[in-house]
Formats: structure tokens, C-alpha cells, sequence
């Protein structure tokens, strides 16, 4: 009996260290101890409430808590709550804090709540606070423009931007600058009453479209515009003039074409008209003998008569004979 007393206790030690045990195991998994004994050693307090209350709210607490720590050994006063409503409208956490640390060493005005609004536009702060310190320099790629005299210029230009912070939300980007930059390329070379001009003083481009004010409106400040190479192109000017000329060559040939035709189909129809009056003197002819027999008929005409008119019209062919074997000898 004794002994039955003893293993039915054993068996409910062993019970209720196991549940025990269980739950430890899920208390340590849903609950990060380890997290909350890492931030309240590196002077961040949050409680275990809070933790959990991350977890209920499907919030990963190393997310939060690891920049928290990471801000707080840097100097500055953030809560967790900010961090949280940043993580749940889907921003980079981590990446915030790292341009908040950045911006607090080089000494440049940033707040939390800013860093978050360019995190959500979906630009990289960080990447904006790095270039706020170290400027960029963006080149362009081959820029064509025609001078006056007609020859193309082709230039590259280096342009040293800057992040402006207060502009970076709503801001254009480096294609606009770049797009800029070009613009005013093109409208300085074709300004210039020779390609030489521009050759000789390429700083000219420069000046005149740094003094535009490219930066207006843009995340950025530009610093400076440089020349990196200018060549020249093609001979524009003289290319358009000889395509010039052989349209007029074009469109001259296709009116003598058809003034060609025209006289062709003239001379058809003249030939018709030849043909049709030929026709008409056939008919004529074929009708004489007709009137002859009725004439004599009804007496209207002697033979002496008919007679006289043979003889006229053979003295007629005679002559036409004649006349035409002196004009083959004249040939």
C-alpha cells in the first residue's frame, strides 16, 4: 500500500513537472525574456506587457527593440510606441534609426517624425542623410546639340547634387535633374553662333546652366555642373541642305515626269483627232462617185463634163507626182 502511495506520488511529480516544463517552454516562446533582459542591461525600459503586447499585435519585437537600443546608446530619446505605429504602416524600422544616428553625428536637423515620412515615400533616408554629408556627383550621358553654324556638339557633363532634406518628400529625382541639365545643354550650344565658340570656352555651358536654378522643385541642391568632355558631331547643317536638295531634285523630276506625260497623252489624242478627220475624208471621198452617177442620172452633169474632171484630176495627181519626187531630190 506503501508503496503504491509512493509511485502514484512520483508519477504526479513527474506530471506536473512536465506541464511545468511546457509551460516555461511556451512562456520563453511567445515571450522573448532574452530580448527583455537585453534592452533593460542596455538602459531601455520596456516591459514584459509591452513584449507580449507586441506579439498580440503581430509585431516582431526584435524589430523594434534592437533599433530602440541601438538609438538609445546613440544619444537619442525615442519611444517605443513611435517605433511600432512606423513598423505597422510598413517602414523600415532599422534603416530610420540608422539615418537618425547618422544625421544626430554630423550635426544635421532631422526628426523622427520626418525620417518616417521619407521612409514611407518610399525613399532611402539613410542614403539621403550619407549624401547630405558626402555629396553625389551624377554624370550624365552624351548630350547632342547644334550651333548656329549647323555642327553638332556633344558634351558630358558632371553634376555634384546634394540631398535636401526638407525636399526629399514629394521631391523629382535625378532623372529630372539629369533632364534639366541636358535641356540647357541643347539651349547654350544652340545659342552659340559657332560650334568653335563653345570648343574654346566649354565653362560656358557650365554658368549658364548652373544660374537656371536646375535644382528647383527637386530632393536636391546642385553644387556644381562640370564639363567632362565636349566633341564634335555631325555636320548637321550641311546634311539638311543636301537632303534638302535632292527632295527639290525629287519633287523637279516628278514634275517633269509629268509634264512628259501630259505631252505624251496630248500627242495621243492629236494622233486620234488625225485618224478620226482621216476617216471622215474617206468617207467623203467614198461618197463622190455616188453623186457623180446621180448626177449624170438626172442630167445634172454632161459627159463632156465627167470627162473634163477626170482630166483635171489626173493633171492633179500629176502635179502631186511631180512635186513629190522634186522635194525627195531636195532631201
Amino acid at each position: 500500500m506503501t508503496m503504491d502511495l509512493i509511485s502514484n506520488g512520483y508519477i504526479g511529480v513527474i506530471i506536473t513537472a512536465a506541464i511545468i516544463l511546457v509551460l516555461i517552454s511556451v512562456f520563453l516562446r511567445f515571450v522573448p525574456v532574452g530580448l527583455w533582459v537585453t534592452a533593460y542591461f542596455s538602459g531601455v525600459k520596456v516591459s514584459i506587457g509591452t513584449l507580449i503586447g507586441m506579439r498580440l499585435r503581430q509585431v516582431t519585437p526584435h524589430s523594434i527593440i534592437r533599433p530602440l537600443i541601438k538609438a538609445t546608446k546613440a544619444g537619442l530619446d525615442l519611444s517605443v510606441n513611435d517605433l511600432e505605429a512606423h513598423y505597422l504602416a510598413g517602414g523600415n524600422v532599422n534603416l530610420v534609426i540608422d539615418a537618425l544616428i547618422a544625421s544626430h553625428r554630423a550635426d544635421i536637423e532631422l526628426g523622427f517624425i520626418k525620417a518616417a515620412a521619407i521612409d514611407l515615400a518610399g525613399r532611402n533616408v539613410f542614403e539621403a542623410v550619407q549624401m547630405s554629408v558626402t555629396p553625389k556627383v551624377i554624370v550624365t550621358p552624351d548630350i547632342a546639340a547644334v550651333a548656329k553654324d549647323g555642327i553638332e556638339i556633344i558634351a558630358k557633363a558632371k553634376v555634384t547634387v546634394r540631398a535636401n532634406i526638407e525636399r526629399l518628400v514629394g521631391g523629382a529625382g535625378e532623372d529630372t535633374i539629369i533632364a534639366r541639365v541636358g535641356e540647357g545643354v541643347v539651349t547654350t550650344v544652340g545659342s552659340a553662333d559657332k560650334h568653335s565658340d563653345v570648343l574654346e570656352n566649354p565653362d560656358m555651358i557650365s554658368k549658364t546652366v548652373l544660374g537656371k536654378g536646375l535644382d528647383s522643385g527637386t530632393a536636391f541642391e546642385i553644387l556644381s555642373i562640370d564639363i567632362a568632355d565636349v566633341d564634335v558631331g555631325r555636320n548637321i547643317g550641311a546634311k539638311l541642305q543636301t537632303e534638302q536638295a535632292e527632295a527639290d531634285k525629287n519633287i523637279a523630276q516628278a514634275k517633269a515626269e509629268e509634264r512628259r506625260s501630259m505631252a505624251i497623252a496630248q500627242e495621243q489624242e492629236m494622233r486620234a483627232e488625225t485618224q478620226k478627220m482621216r476617216a471622215r475624208v474617206v468617207e467623203a471621198e467614198a461618197e463622190v462617185p455616188l453623186a457623180m452617177s446621180e448626177a449624170l442620172r438626172s442630167g445634172n452633169m454632161g459627159v463632156m463634163d465627167y470627162y473634163k474632171m477626170k482630166n483635171v484630176n489626173a493633171d492633179t495627181e500629176m502635179r502631186t507626182s511631180i512635186s513629190g519626187q522634186s522635194n525627195k531630190e531636195e532631201e
